[in-house]
């Protein structure tokens, strides 16, 4: 993530009414089940006060998310590393301290909501933990490290009718939901092609993060203030070395999923919420060379999605690693096309170039099209901010945009293309309902993996 970094009142009430529907995952259970926290029920906190928050993973972008929801009560906080989370210690000294979150949710009966914000690899164990204790969930990007997981933590989530935000901040952007309305309103007509990019894993041409390399040989004595064991989690054992934390983790296949798996996520998401994106119906990429411990150092991932609701089947392609499309004809002379992040939706009457991450600054191109263009109503609600809405959704059992239901398929997604570029750049025929690759068997042993013993969804 980077750093804080003419239509009829008709149809705008039914899409309205289906983006409420489909952007909180309490929306679907309230019908049947009315959770303990909407009624106040003993050891749970009203609507009207506020609620008791843990964190899990609050040094780095952690403490970014806990001082956004610091309007409420920051009661504990887990990491294991308790020199990188010094200063959110420091920041809430009243809150209570641990090194595994397992113990915190298992002694502290008073929480109510959790936030995530441990490395990708242990995203889906500490989700799923607070989501069997009944806790709202707020987890970062990507909402898991495999497909699996994204499908289990999804499906537990609905069943539980807790509130849920996944961390891609940029579905809050005034420009997100522009490419929503846009799109609906024919800006461009139907669209049939997408490309998106990152220069993850590198920025300003510079590696943020190593990919194509081996695993190092060393093996230097674990930090004082780090408990090792407890940061690989359900990972498969390896020697601690710093080509792994406090930040490198991400390029390695057992911890995180590069580029993809970091921006993609924000990149993606305004593609999969305008164009109503499921699942993909096979996906096949190419990259520099594929190493047996980490992602390569640059890919192009291709997605095929199916018809749907209206809309027509759709190629979604993705660059990384500096790799970007062709520019287009439409662009002018004197308008870059951005190195570092961007989307192209090519429809039928034109086209629409989106400029930096998560969906921020979209544009009809040429400029005479932008200027010639009369904007629709607004169809969707604003956002009051990206966490405030999970607050809410807590508290009130409002929507949330980017609610496990929309999180879920959208990881699912995205690591589909990683599982691909690990198997070559193969191409992946994949068979949603039944969960599996079916028309390369070995590939759906990158679907999931075997946890460390002690460790499970």
């Amino acid at each position: 993530m980077k750093n804080q970094k003419g239509n009829t009142q008709k149809r705008t009430s039914k899409i309205s009414r289906r983006v409420f529907m489909s952007g909180s995952a309490a929306a679907a259970a309230s019908l049947t089940i009315v959770p303990s926290y909407v009624l106040g029920g003993s050891g749970n906190v009203p609507p009207s006060e506020k609620l008791n928050i843990a964190g899990i993973g609050v040094g780095g972008q952690g403490r970014w998310d806990i001082d956004n929801v610091s309007s409420e009560n920051i009661v504990a906080l887990s990491d294991v590393d308790w020199k990188q989370a010094a200063d959110t210690f420091k920041q809430y000294p009243k809150a209570r301290r641990y090194r595994d979150f397992r113990k915190m949710l298992e002694k502290e009966k008073n929480i109510d909501a959790v936030v995530v914000a441990t490395p990708d690899h242990n995203h889906a164990v500490a989700t799923m933990a607070a989501i069997k204790r009944g806790k709202h969930v707020y987890c970062e990007k990507p909402l898991t490290r495999t497909v699996y997981e994204a499908r289990a933590v999804a499906k537990a989530a609905r069943r539980a009718g807790v509130a849920t935000q996944m961390g891609n901040q940029g579905m809050a952007f005034e420009g997100n939901r522009l490419i929503n309305e846009w799109i609906w309103d024919g800006a461009v007509g139907p669209v049939r092609e997408v490309h998106a990019w990152s220069d993850r894993p590198t920025h300003n041409g510079q590696l943020f993060w190593a990919q194509g390399v081996e695993r190092p040989k060393e093996t230097p004595p674990v930090p004082s203030t780090l408990d090792w064991d407890l940061w690989l989690g359900p990972a498969p054992y390896r020697p601690y070395h710093p080509a792994y934390v406090p930040f490198s983790w991400r390029g390695w296949w057992d911890f995180g999923s590069g580029g993809l798996g970091d921006m993609g996520i924000h990149n993606l998401a305004p593609v999969f919420s305008a164009l109503k994106l499921g699942a993909p119906t096979s996906v096949y990429s190419s990259s520099t060379l594929v190493y047996k411990e980490t992602l390569p150092l640059a890919s192009t991932v291709h997605y095929e999605f199916p018809a749907r609701e209206g809309m027509p089947a759709v190629k979604l392609h993705w660059y990384d690693g500096g790799m970007i499309p062709s520019r287009p004809d439409e662009l002018e002379d004197s308008r870059e096309l951005s190195r570092e992040d961007g989307l192209i939706f090519v429809g039928d009457k034109g086209k629409m170039y989106v400029e930096g991450w998560g969906g921020n600054s979209p544009r009809l191109i040429p400029e005479a099209k932008m200027k010639a263009y009369k904007r629709p109503p607004k169809m969707l609600p604003r956002s009051i901010g990206h966490h405030k809405e999970w607050i809410e959704a807590c508290k009130h059992g409002t929507p949330t945009r980017s609610s496990f239901d929309f999180a879920g398929p959208l990881t699912e997604a995205v690591l589909l293309g990683t599982v691909s570029v690990r198997m070559g750049g193969r191409r992946l025929n994949w068979d949603s309902k039944n969960f599996k690759i079916t028309n390369l068997p070995e590939a759906n042993k990158y679907l999931h993996y075997e946890y460390r013993q002690g460790w499970t969804l």
